[in-house]
Parts: structure tokens; C-alpha cells; sequence
């Protein structure tokens, strides 16, 4: 069955690959940072996007899921179905990438296992913009590897929607209940878009009884969007999102002596962001936002009344930002300031500051040369002062065929589980670890032609005083320390073929390939280390579209190989049917050819897992 799946993936360009005269049209998108909104087409970084269009059709329905086959992602999953999972870019470590709301930093100081507990739906997003490299210039703080941009959309019309849905891989719990491992859910959601108002409000309740002993979980999600327009210079969107997810977490921490384990994470985001174009050639756009966070560990989850860890963390930001327009170029600057605290059981008490400042400059030297100049000065309470200086660059060939190059710094500075946890005999902090600093080059392009694009980068990255959990022998407890520096050399590109047969027929490839070769240099070899060893090697991925009529079938394949771990191989398939304008049913087969794999440390992974879910859409 492998062969069979890799078959796929390597003919599936060249049996489809005919009739390429016909093109389709792609609006264009403009990639939102925290100043200047660049065209896709006109960026000088390596950036990836999943549209909306994508991200309806892939066999998913979290947004861990679709993670999973954004290139260079490495999206290692505790818990499935959206329970837990960490998130890396390029070989980082899982706290070494930013992930933002619609520009809003989402940065947990606690730890960034939580990082991904948002509580977006997938009918809310609009796309996904994945940044690669370090990007302090332009996002600031723990954006070391790359950032995570989740945009979400702006209701166009008025209407409801609901999708109810129901998975199983029809084994039995024969440790504890005898039943079948099953999970369920439902979301309902509304819109109303009036000309200078638009509201959508999302809720869900997802369940399930897990997939092995201990690992069944609950998720409820609620999320408010609201965009003004209160004339053509001045608008505002307002958003509160809350989601509590609890799940059994066997084997999540402290295998195997966690195999009665349970965690309840909640989560609370509120965000308030306005733009007003003063001028025709000036722009203000302020930004406010607060998250709180819960973290409820029990390590028996019959007895709470020991082993228990409650992490209660509160962090509230705000932004300036602008930009000022010149003949030749464009100019950003602003001003953030974030508080962070933390009370919890075994972290403590603690709070800390940071002020950053940013200054970018963007001009076309030439018709053809472009530029991105710009640097972030930041101070930390904790840290002091730091500047992380930034260029890109990029050089049009012709309308077809663009080359990029970049060079970038960034920093992240330890959470407070890194320098104050106490968890003995499991996990200690380390209250003299130092910030994580990262220096990186990029050189690459990007080939347009008809319906085929091709991007190709080579990157490398220095990441000194490498944070790690260490110790020398298994009677020790892990502790943070600055692991020596990192050196990563790699490789990402991606080809995409568009295809429309006839007005009832339409086709959609996608194959990327990313390859990372990272070296330690200045460590301790007799230190052993919970994370270093644990990044990709070797990233494949394939996606196939095939729409007809009313019908459309979406097959995604993975292959991973770690730098420790076996390689393993997955495939996705959906098949949609749309019955009418509004209603839709599919059904889902996830790891297809029922591979045996792991992405953190023993924790097995879900088989063969299908669903079959309906959709209602009057939006």
C-alpha cells in the first residue's frame, strides 16, 4: 500500500499534466503584517498560503489538521483532533515559531504547547500565511523560525451555517470501557453583513471517547468577529474568541508513569484593532489584545487532590503601528509595549515587561530590484536591550521568473516554564537560561508560467544558546539550558500545477520536497537532550484536487523522516458531494493505508480513521 501511495506521487504531475494552455485565475493576495500589506507577488520572503479554497477541501476539520500539509511545517501531534499539538518551522524547536490573528502575536509565556489552543473554526479562516526565517524585523519576539499568519474573513453576505459530523476506526477500548472508539461534533454559525457592519459568530462542542486507553478529550470553541466601516478612512474589528479543551494525556509527559494523566487547557483572546488612513499618504493603525490561559495538569486524574499542576497566565499587548508612503518607497514604524504574568503551582509567581520598536523601509531601487530594509529594537525586563536588523531583496528576471534573497536575526526569550518550573523529579527550570538568538540567509526564486508555479530556496541558520531540556543520567530530572548553537542548512521548494479540463472539470496539483541538515556545534556530549534530535529530515508532500460537477475528491499524502525516528508515510482522502447550493456531505479516510507512526517521543497515532460529515451553508 506505501508503494501504491508513493506511485501516486510521483506520476500523478504527468498523467494530469496535458491541455496546459488553459489558466486559472488567482486573485491576488496581500500578505498582512504589522506595517506594510505587500502583494504575494511583490514579497521578497519565502511565503506560503492556504486559501480558503484549500483549506474546504482537505481532508481536515481542525486547524492542527491542515497544518499538517503546509510545507516545511512540522505540526507533531499529542493528542489528535485537535487535543494538542506543538509547532515547528525549518527545524526548529516548537517555541521558536510565532503564531498571529490576524496580526495579533498569540505567544504563550507559559509554554507553547498551548500555541495552537485557539478557538477558530475553519469556516472563519480565510487563509494561512506561513512566513519562513527569522522575522524580528517585521513581527518582533519568538519569531525565530518563521511565523504562522492566520487570517481570518469578512462576511459578504448574511446567513447561517451548521456542520455536524461523526468518526470512528471501529477498534474497542479493551482497557477500560469495551466500547468503540468513536468521535462526534457539531458547529452552528451565523453572519450579518450590512453595508458598513459585518458580525459572524461561531460555536462548537466536539467529543470523543480517544483512540486508545486514556486519550479521550472534549473541545468547546466560541468565537465573535466583528469588522465596522465607519467611513472610507476609518475602520475597526473587534474579535473575542473562547475555547476549554480537555483530553486524557497518556503518555503526553512523563510516560509511562502519566498513563492516568488529564489536562484541561482554557483559553480566552479579545482583540481590538482599527486602521484610519489620515492622508492619502499616511496610515495609523493601533492594536489592542489580552489572553488569558489556564493550564490544568492532573497527573492522576482520579486523585487531584496531588500531583496536580494549575497554571493561571494573563499577558495584555499594545501596538502602534504606521506608515507613511514617499514617491519612491514606503515607510513603517512602530511601537509595542506587552505585560506578562504568570501564577501557578510549580512556576510561581512572576511577571516581566517588553518594549519593542520598529522602523522598515520598502523601495524599488530599480523597475526590477526591490528592497525590505528595516530592524527591531526590543527591550525586556528580564533581558535588557537587543536590536535585530533585517534585509530583503528581490530581482525580477521577468514577469515569469523572480529571485529573492534575504538576511534576518531574531530572538526568543525563554518561557517561564523554561526558567521557573518545578516539577521534580520530572522537569526543573533554569533561572540563568539566556534568550535564544537565530541569524539566517535565504536565496531562491519563483517561476510563474500558465498554470504552473515553482518556488525554490536554500537557507541557512545559526541558532546560538540553543535552548534544550537536558541531563546526564535517567535518574536526574530534565532541566533547560542554553544546549549550545544550532546550524541548520536546508532546502524547501514546492511545484503547483493548475488545471481547468472544461467549465464541469477542474484539477489541482501540489508536490514539495523540504530537506534540513542541522549540526550542533559547542555542546556537551555527555548532556543527554529531550529535543535536539527530534526535527525533520525529509518532508514530502502531495496534494491532488480533482473536481467534477459537484463532486470532489482531495488525496493528500506525507512522508516524513526525522532525524531519529523511522519514516513514515500517510494519506489523506476526502470525497464532497454537493447535493445543492447549501447542503454537502463527505466522507473522510485519514491515515488511509493504516500506517503505525509516532510524532512525539512513543505516543502512537490514530490508524485508519474515517468520517463522514454534512455541511449546511446559507452564507
Amino acid at each position: 500500500m506505501k508503494k501504491f501511495s508513493f506511485l501516486i506521487t510521483l506520476i500523478s504531475p504527468v498523467i494530469f499534466a496535458q491541455n496546459t494552455n488553459d489558466t486559472i485565475a488567482i486573485n491576488e493576495v496581500s500578505v498582512i503584517n504589522n506595517r506594510l500589506n505587500t502583494p504575494l507577488s511583490n514579497e521578497n520572503r519565502n511565503i506560503y498560503v492556504l486559501g480558503k479554497a484549500e483549506l474546504k477541501k482537505m481532508p481536515a476539520k481542525t486547524l492542527q489538521e491542515v497544518l499538517q500539509y503546509a510545507s516545511g511545517i512540522d505540526l507533531r501531534q499529542r493528542g489528535p483532533f485537535g487535543s494538542q499539538a506543538d509547532i515547528s518551522m525549518d527545524g526548529g524547536s516548537f517555541e521558536q515559531t510565532l503564531v498571529l490573528v490576524n496580526g495579533v502575536k498569540i505567544m504563550d509565556h507559559q509554554t507553547a504547547h498551548n500555541a495552537l489552543n485557539l478557538p477558530l473554526p475553519l469556516e472563519a479562516i480565510e487563509r494561512i500565511e506561513v512566513v519562513r526565517g527569522p522575522a524580528a524585523r517585521v513581527y518582533g519576539n519568538n519569531s525565530l523560525t518563521g511565523v504562522i499568519n492566520i487570517i481570518t474573513r469578512k462576511p459578504a453576505k448574511t446567513g447561517v451555517y451548521a456542520h455536524t459530523y461523526f468518526g470512528t476506526n471501529f477498534k474497542k477500548d479493551e482497557e477500560d470501557s469495551g466500547d468503540t472508539f468513536t468521535n462526534r461534533g457539531i458547529q452552528i454559525g451565523g453572519n450579518l453583513a450590512k453595508e458598513n457592519h459585518q458580525h459572524q459568530l461561531y460555536l462548537s462542542h466536539e467529543i470523543g471517547n480517544g483512540y486508545r486507553y486514556n486519550t479521550a478529550f472534549e473541545n468547546n470553541k466560541l468565537y465573535y468577529q466583528g469588522n465596522f466601516q465607519f467611513n472610507e478612512n476609518n475602520s475597526l474589528e473587534a474579535s473575542y474568541g473562547y475555547v476549554k479543551n480537555g483530553f486524557g494525556a497518556n503518555g503526553f509527559y512523563a510516560a509511562p508513569g502519566d498513563k492516568n494523566s488529564k489536562e484541561i487547557v482554557e483559553t480566552t483572546l479579545a482583540t481590538i484593532q482599527s486602521k484610519h488612513q489620515l492622508s492619502e499618504k499616511l496610515a495609523l493603525m493601533p492594536r489592542l489584545n489580552y489572553r488569558y490561559n489556564f493550564d490544568d495538569y492532573r497527573y492522576f486524574k482520579h486523585d487531584i487532590s496531588r500531583a496536580r499542576s494549575k497554571h493561571y497566565s494573563n499577558s495584555i499587548s499594545g501596538e502602534i503601528n504606521s506608515t507613511y508612503k514617499l514617491n519612491n518607497g514606503q515607510i513603517g514604524i512602530g511601537l509595542e509595549y506587552r505585560n506578562e504574568q504568570i501564577n501557578s503551582t510549580s512556576i510561581k509567581e512572576h511577571s516581566r515587561d517588553n518594549f519593542g520598536f520598529y522602523a522598515e523601509y520598502k523601495t524599488d531601487i530599480t523597475p526590477k530590484l526591490n528592497t525590505n530594509i528595516g530592524t527591531y529594537i526590543n527591550y525586556n525586563s528580564q533581558y535588557g536591550w537587543q536590536i535585530f536588523p533585517g534585509i530583503d531583496a528581490s530581482y525580477s528576471i521577468n514577469s515569469n521568473l523572480k529571485f529573492v534573497a534575504n538576511a534576518g536575526t531574531s530572538q526568543r526569550i525563554p518561557s517561564f516554564t523554561d526558567l521557573y518550573l518545578d516539577q521534580r523529579p520530572g522537569n526543573i527550570g533554569n533561572p540563568n537560561v539566556d534568550s535564544e538568538k537565530a541569524f539566517q540567509t535565504e536565496l531562491g526564486f519563483r517561476y510563474n508560467q500558465s498554470n504552473w508555479t515553482l518556488n525554490a530556496y536554500y537557507f541557512y541558520r545559526n541558532i546560538t544558546n540553543f535552548i534544550d531540556w537536558v541531563r546526564l543520567t535517567t535518574d536526574e530530572p530534565w532541566q533547560a539550558s542554553n544546549f549550545g548553537d544550532m546550524r541548520t542548512n536546508g532546502l524547501n521548494m514546492k511545484v503547483t500545477y493548475l488545471h481547468q479540463i472544461n467549465p464541469n472539470q477542474s484539477l489541482k496539483l501540489a508536490l514539495s520536497y523540504s530537506y534540513l541538515d542541522p549540526k550542533f556545534k559547542n555542546v556537551d556530549e555527555a548532556f543527554n537532550s529531550k529535543y535536539k534530535i527530534e526535527s525533520l529530515k525529509h518532508q514530502l508532500i502531495n496534494t491532488i484536487d480533482y473536481q467534477l460537477k459537484n463532486t470532489s475528491i482531495s488525496l493528500a499524502n506525507r512522508y516524513n523522516t526525522r532525524q531519529s525516528y523511522k519514516s513514515y508515510w500517510i494519506t489523506d482522502v476526502r470525497i464532497n458531494q454537493n447535493i445543492n447550493d447549501k447542503f454537502s456531505i463527505y466522507l473522510d479516510a485519514q491515515n488511509l493505508f493504516n500506517t503505525s507512526y509516532n510524532e512525539v517521543g512513543a505516543i502512537p497515532l490514530p490508524s485508519r480513521w474515517m468520517s463522514i460529515g454534512v455541511r449546511f451553508n446559507g452564507i
